[in-house]
């Protein structure tokens, strides 16, 4: 007895529907791409503002435990960077080198250090160049805002009231999840 058989049917994907899966997906990551950049930025800009603040928090505890001054000294570096260093001793005895390490002066030591390169999308900036916590009463002086700025422009201001607390901002248009400066 002869069997006859049919034709099995072939499973798999044809290249027609390869390339239509190819094709929606590329458009869906179209729409999407330009919406994630803003988006990334933001996240920099909110990370850079939080580590801010909690260094502030930080030297005014540090300065009231160790019963002695703490200073955070800010820089703008030649390439376009930013950073800032958390230390002791006198306003200008410490700052950053163009690679971000701290660099202080001899009786003077780098508690902190965070540096901002020309690739990371984050630049910080502040109204004074150094800001002194006080061991006795934790008071800073001068009060400053230190400015977290995107390349868009999006900020995160750092207000330090003479109390040595900290408050966030954003100016318009404020950023959402923060007080409109």
């Amino acid at each position: 007895m002869k069997r006859h058989s049919t034709p099995r049917r072939q499973r798999g994907t044809t290249l027609v529907e390869a390339a239509t899966v190819i094709a929606i997906v590329s458009i869906v990551t179209a729409v999407a791409l330009p919406n994630f950049g803003p988006s990334v930025e933001r996240r920099h800009i909110e990370g850079a503002a939080a580590q801010l603040e909690t260094d502030l928090q930080l030297a005014r505890a540090t300065a009231v435990a160790s019963n002695a001054g703490v200073r955070v000294n800010f820089q703008v570096l030649a390439d376009g960077g930013s950073c800032y260093v958390m230390h002791t001793g006198a306003a200008g005895d410490c700052s950053c080198t163009e690679e971000g390490q701290p660099e202080c002066r001899p009786g003077a030591e780098a508690l902190r250090t965070a540096h901002y390169g020309p690739g990371v999308p984050v630049r910080i900036a502040s109204n004074s160049r150094s800001i002194l916590f006080d061991p006795v009463a934790g008071t800073v002086t001068p009060t400053a805002t230190m400015k977290v700025q995107g390349r868009s422009g999006s900020a995160v201001h750092q207000i330090v009231n003479v109390m040595g607390r900290v408050r966030s901002c954003s100016p318009a248009p404020a950023l959402p999840g923060f007080r409109p400066c």
